[in-house]
């Protein structure tokens, strides 16, 4: 029977390779994405002489839109192959590797979409007259919800380290 117990462990623990399919994903998803950035460069510099002020900061936001969600996927997939599949074996090189753990990717991926979220009504109330009134209200309140839940998601990793550190302070040292 321990055999067994083992054979299917050692199944579930493989299983994690899995994951790489999906990091690698991404980072072909992102090659895509830097393509249609070079585009969006393009598209601005070719136009740059010709835009009035508003739409070169619409053209700016929109780049920095891009880089915010370029990072994004660069994060999840660091952060993502580093704490379920493998640890980086040339870690030592780059100091941020593993810093990361599940719960502060979270708050990182929430406080990113909330940039994103908050450049994207900044666009919105860059053009204003393209937009019901209906409209800026639900864009108001679909950014409003990503703040909180960023913000509540922070909260929950505030508590979760103080149990953490609750947990370490009852222990008995050796």
């Amino acid at each position: 029977m321990k055999r067994i117990e083992i054979f299917i462990e050692n199944i579930i623990l493989a299983s994690r390779w899995l994951l790489v399919v999906f990091y690698l994903g991404l980072a072909v998803a992102l090659a895509i994405y830097a393509f249609s950035f070079a585009g969006k460069l393009i598209d601005f510099v070719a136009k740059v002489t010709v835009l009035d002020e508003t739409d070169t900061i619409l053209k700016m936001l929109g780049l920095i839109d891009a880089a915010l969600v370029a990072g994004l996927v660069v994060m999840v997939i660091i952060s993502g192959y580093e704490n379920f599949v493998s640890r980086f074996d040339e870690a030592e090189e780059v100091h941020w590797l593993g810093t990361i753990d599940a719960g502060s990717l979270k708050i990182k991926v929430a406080s990113t979409i909330v940039a994103i979220s908050s450049i994207h009504l900044l666009q919105v109330f860059l053009n204003l007259t393209q937009f019901s009134t209906e409209q800026l209200t639900w864009f108001t309140v679909i950014h409003l919800a990503f703040v909180f839940s960023a913000l509540f998601l922070a909260y929950i990793d505030k508590l979760m380290v103080k149990e953490k550190i609750g947990k370490k302070a009852d222990e008995p040292s050796l």
